[in-house]
């Protein structure tokens, strides 16, 4: 089902002429509101009226994520102060927070977008969503909220944590709908099997995850696992939280709401603006925004745009889902490595389990070492040493094939790695400690 077809199946040439239109509506605000992008336009040599075209996004200034943290709390405002109804943060865990600032239109805008997400998963008035994702500051809990509330559904606001309760609401109360992290889903699954539930005879369809980069093994190991269609959906704090870009039933790539965030795909290097296709970084422009909105925002997310009618009808621009992230990439011994190449490898070996942590550290010769620590079906674990061995020589293979580069692997038995009822801690780096 598609939630808004008149927008989100517009022809490209009338989707294009809005764009333009709040683009240029967007950079003569800012310049006149937020005293940061007016200083960084007078640096960059652009004034709002230089906006003739769409392609003339390129001339506008690039924003970080170090810049937003140095203007914190409210120096990115751009609406008075009296005017923001909603504020959410990053954790902050790493730094400063970055702060979302909303306004009555950004929480309708947010609605939207939702919405829209959810209907891609199937959702309608007559679905119960169970939201198990964070609500607070972290933007995920009331962004699915929103979303549900807007659809019509009926919407649990479980919240994460709490695993017990979380597959006696789902049992009880006919959930429909799920909404948590990837890694989250699979800990359900595990934790429903060791109480006796099984997943196939509840009434859960459909899946929308996020907040963290999966495969699509994973996917694949979620659907067996919880029996339902799983989803890929994509947001950040800084842009608007989730609701930026997700998943129908074609499963071909996300579609991102671009009539209100406006996506490129920059060489991380240079910043040089790729061609349709090209794999490079991902760099959003709030195009609607109106508390906190962003120029060029860089994502750090490592990705591939296409476009053209997908099989659902809409037109709307695909992002392929995360490859990486530039700041989550590793460089070992001159080799650049992503996680998710690892993962990629781990779900297609037969007899392991979707539960794994990185550990890199340097080793006596002080040159960087990538060990991989993977749990195994509990069959494989209490069986005969050959077996493990085998699955160990054929995941160190594989992923020497796949990075380029040897890593340490070690089986370890299941349940033996820490859960997590958020995102999963996938990397200990303890050349750091």
């Amino acid at each position: 089902m598609i939630w808004n077809p008149k927008d989100e199946a517009a022809a490209d040439t009338i989707r294009r002429d809005r764009q333009l239109a709040d683009l240029q509506k967007l950079s003569g605000r800012l310049y006149d509101k937020v005293p940061f992008y007016r200083q960084k336009l007078d640096k960059a040599g652009v004034k709002p009226e230089h906006i003739v075209t769409l392609e003339d996004i390129g001339k506008l200034p690039f924003t970080t994520k170090d810049e937003l943290r140095s203007t914190y709390p409210y120096g990115l405002l751009a609406v008075p102060q009296s005017a923001i109804v909603e504020i959410h943060t990053s954790s902050g865990t790493t730094g400063t927070p970055v702060v979302g600032a909303y306004t009555r239109g950004d929480i309708q805008l947010w609605s939207e977008a939702m919405a829209r997400t959810l209907a891609m998963a199937g959702a309608t008035h007559k679905d119960t969503v169970q939201n198990a994702y964070g609500y607070g500051l972290f933007t995920g809990g009331l962004g699915v909220h929103y979303g549900a509330r807007l659809i019509g559904a009926n919407v649990i606001p479980v919240s994460a944590g709490n695993t017990k309760r979380q597959l006696m609401v789902m049992r009880d109360f006919g959930t429909t709908i799920l909404t948590c992290t990837p890694s989250y889903s699979l800990y359900l699954a595990e934790e429903a099997a060791a109480e006796g539930i099984d997943f196939s005879k509840l009434k859960v369809k459909a899946g929308c995850f996020g907040a963290e980069p999966w495969s699509e093994g994973m996917r694949l190991e979620i659907e067996k696992k919880l029996f339902i269609s799983a989803h890929d959906i994509y947001g950040l704090t800084e842009i608007i939280g989730p609701g930026v870009a997700a998943e129908c039933e074609a499963k071909d790539g996300l579609h991102v709401n671009e009539d209100y965030f406006y996506p490129e795909i920059i060489d991380p290097e240079t910043g040089a603006v790729l061609p349709e296709g090209e794999k490079g970084e991902l760099v959003f422009t709030t195009l609607m925004r109106e508390g906190t909105p962003l120029l060029r925002y860089r994502t750090r997310d490592i990705t591939y745009l296409t476009r053209g009618t997908c099989a659902c009808g809409r037109t709307t621009v695909q992002m392929h889902r995360l490859l990486g992230r530039t700041d989550d990439m590793l460089i070992i011994r001159g080799v650049n490595v992503f996680p998710s190449q690892i993962e990629q490898v781990l779900m297609r070996i037969e007899g392991t389990e979707p539960h794994y942590q990185i550990v890199v550290d340097r080793g006596a010769t002080r040159l960087d070492e990538i060990e991989v620590h993977v749990e195994v079906e509990e069959s494989i674990f209490s069986d005969e040493t050959r077996d493990l061995e085998e699955i160990k020589q054929r995941i160190t293979a594989e992923l020497r094939s796949e990075l380029g580069v040897h890593a340490l692997v070690k089986l370890v038995e299941p349940k033996s790695i820490t859960r997590s009822e958020g995102k999963a801690k996938r990397i200990i780096d303890k050349r750091q400690l």
